[in-house]
C-alpha cells in the first residue's frame, strides 16, 4: 500500500530523496516554501541575466547518474553538464596565478615554479587524499550513522586517516610552500569550514575533484534542479510552490501525524522528511513538541558554519580572459579565518570566490553582456549581529572595488544589474538559523553520528536530508545524504 511521504523543501536533497522514494514506489510529495524550485539553489533573472543563487560548483556527477538509473528515463534528456577547465584558477594579491585542474603535467610544472620539492610533497598529499577518499567516500558518505556502534565500527579508519588533524596541518605535512598550502587546503570553504578547523578527512575533495571532475549544468544550477523536477514529477511525483509549512503535527506516541501550512490547512501523512533548515525543523515546526524542543537546546551549543555576503552582476560587456571559477585570496589568511570564524569580524580584505558562468554558457546573459556572482565568507548573525539592510552597500562597494582591482577592470561603469544577498536573507528567505550558508561547521565532533541523524531516534517518522545531517554540505554531500536517508525510510516505510 502506498503511503504519503511530505518531504519539506525542494533543495538537491530534498528533490534526489523525493525521486528515489517515488522510484520505489512510494507516494511523495514535496512542499517547497518560495516560489520557485531549488532552496539554496534558486535562480534570478533580469534583463536577460540569469543569476543562480546557490551553489555552482558541480562535482561527482555519478550522483545524478544514480537518480535516473533508478528510472528508464534517460540522463542525456533532461540535464547536460558540461566539463570546467581549469577547475579553478587562484590568483593572489601579487599577481602570481595557479590554473588548478587535473592535467598532472601542468600542475607539477605550476608547483615547482614555486617551491621544487613541493612536487614530490604535493604526490604524497594526493596519494593521501585518494586514501581517504576511498575510506572516507567510497565506504561512509551515503552510509546513515544511527547508533554509537555505527561510528565506533569505522573509528578505526578514522584514526588511521588522521581524521583528528585539520585539512591544513595535513596540506602543510607534506607541502611547505604558503601559496600552495592554501591552494589545497582551501576547498572546505565551499563546505562551510575552515581549513584550520574541518577534519582531515574533508581533505578527500581534492581526490574526488581528479576523479570525476569540476562540471557546469548548461543553463546554470538552476537547470539541473529543473531537470531533476521534471523526472519527479514524470515519475508521479507532486510539487507544490509558494506553500510553507508552519508546523509538523505529532500525536501523544511521538508519532509523525501531519503537516500544516500557513493557512492552517492540515496535510496527514505517513512521514516528513525535512530538506529545511535542522534548526528551524525542530525549534519552529515542531515547536510543540517536548523532544523536539530538548533537540533544539542540544543544536543551540552546536558551532554552525559561517554566512556570505553574496553578489550577483550583470555587465554590458564580456570578459573572456576570465576562469569559470576565480579564487582572489586576501593579503591574509589565517587570521582573516580567524577573523571570520572566531572573532565575529566583518573583514575589510576578504578573499572572494567568483563565479562567471557566461565564459562557459553565452546564454547566462544577453548578447555582448557577462553575468557574475562574486562570493564572500563572512560571520554568521551569531558572531556578527550588524544590520546589514545599512551595512551592505559599503560592503558591496569593497567588493566591486577588488573586482576592479584584480580582473574586472571599470566593473561599475559597466554595471547593469546587481542583486544582494546577505546573512539576514539567509535567516529570512531560506530559514537558515543564525543566517549559517552551509548549516553546521564540519568539525570532526559535528560529522557523522554526531551530525542530525537522518532518522531521528525518538519521533517516529521525522526524517532529514540536506547539509544539516550527515554527510553534510555540498552539492555530492547532500545528494547522498537523500541516498542514506532513502535507505531507511523505504526499509521503515515498506516494512512498517
Amino acid at each position: 500500500m502506498n503511503k504519503k511521504v511530505a518531504i519539506i523543501g525542494s533543495g538537491f536533497g530534498g528533490l534526489a530523496l523525493a525521486i528515489r522514494l517515488q522510484a520505489s514506489g512510494l507516494d511523495t510529495v514535496i512542499f517547497e516554501k518560495r516560489d520557485k524550485p531549488g532552496g539554496r539553489a534558486y535562480f534570478y533573472e533580469e534583463e536577460g541575466f540569469h543569476f543562480d543563487a546557490g551553489p555552482t560548483v558541480i562535482t561527482a556527477p555519478h550522483i545524478f547518474q544514480e537518480l535516473f538509473d533508478l528510472t528508464d528515463k534517460k540522463m542525456e534528456d533532461y540535464i547536460e553538464l558540461i566539463p570546467i577547465d581549469p577547475f579553478y584558477r587562484l590568483i593572489w594579491p601579487d599577481g602570481e596565478v595557479f590554473n588548478y585542474n587535473s592535467d598532472m603535467d601542468a600542475l607539477y610544472s605550476q608547483i615547482e615554479k614555486l617551491n621544487p620539492k613541493d612536487v614530490d610533497g604535493y604526490k604524497k598529499f594526493l596519494k593521501f587524499s585518494n586514501a581517504v577518499f576511498k575510506e572516507g567516500y567510497e565506504k561512509m558518505v551515503d552510509h546513515p550513522f544511527q547508533s554509537i556502534w555505527s561510528m565506533i565500527k569505522v573509528a578505526p579508519q578514522l584514526i588511521l586517516l588522521q581524521s583528528f588533524r585539520s585539512v591544513y596541518s595535513m596540506v602543510s605535512k607534506y607541502i611547505k610552500h604558503p601559496k600552495l598550502r592554501q591552494a589545497f587546503s582551501y576547498h572546505t570553504l565551499l563546505l562551510g569550514g575552515s581549513p584550520y578547523s574541518s577534519s582531515a578527512i574533508y581533505s578527500l575533495i581534492h581526490a574526488l575533484e581528479h576523479k570525476w571532475g569540476v562540471w557546469f549544468s548548461k543553463g546554470g544550477t538552476s537547470a539541473l534542479i529543473a531537470g531533476l523536477v521534471r523526472l519527479y514529477e514524470d515519475l508521479g511525483g507532486t510539487l507544490h510552490l509558494n506553500y510553507e509549512v508552519k508546523s509538523i503535527e505529532t500525536n501523544k506516541n511521538n508519532e509523525i501525524h501531519s503537516i500544516v501550512n500557513e493557512n492552517g490547512e492540515e496535510v496527514e501523512v505517513s512521514a516528513v522528511a525535512s530538506n529545511a533548515d535542522i534548526y528551524h525543523t525542530y525549534n519552529d515546526l515542531l515547536s510543540d513538541n517536548k523532544i523536539a524542543q530538548r533537540k533544539t537546546k542540544i543544536l543551540k551549543r552546536k558551532k554552525f558554519s559561517p554566512s556570505l555576503f553574496v553578489l550577483h552582476f550583470g555587465l554590458r560587456k564580456k570578459h573572456p580572459q576570465l576562469a569559470h571559477h576565480t579564487i582572489l585570496f586576501g593579503p591574509r589568511w589565517k587570521e582573516l579565518l580567524k577573523d571570520i570564524y572566531k572573532n565575529g569580524v566583518l573583514p575589510e580584505d576578504n578573499a572572494l570566490y567568483l563565479h562567471a558562468p557566461s565564459v562557459t554558457d553565452s546564454t547566462m546573459a544577453p548578447e555582448g553582456c557577462s553575468a557574475y556572482y562574486a562570493l564572500a565568507v563572512v560571520p554568521n548573525l551569531g558572531k556578527l549581529d550588524i544590520d546589514w539592510s545599512k551595512e551592505k552597500d559599503r560592503y558591496k562597494n569593497i567588493i566591486y572595488q577588488q573586482l576592479e582591482d584584480r580582473c574586472l577592470p571599470n566593473l561599475r561603469d559597466d554595471l547593469v544589474v546587481e542583486r544582494v544577498f546577505t546573512p539576514i536573507d539567509f535567516q529570512k528567505e531560506l530559514n537558515a538559523y543564525e543566517g549559517a550558508a552551509f548549516s553546521m561547521e564540519p568539525l570532526l565532533i559535528q560529522s557523522a553520528y554526531f551530525r542530525i541523524h537522518n532518522s531521528d531516534q525518538k519521533i517516529k517518522g521525522l526524517y532529514f536530508t540536506g547539509a544539516g545531517t550527515h554527510p553534510g554540505a555540498g552539492v555530492p554531500g547532500v545528494v547522498n545524504s537523500a541516498k542514506a536517508t532513502a535507505r531507511i525510510m523505504i526499509e521503515k516505510l515498506d516494512h512498517g
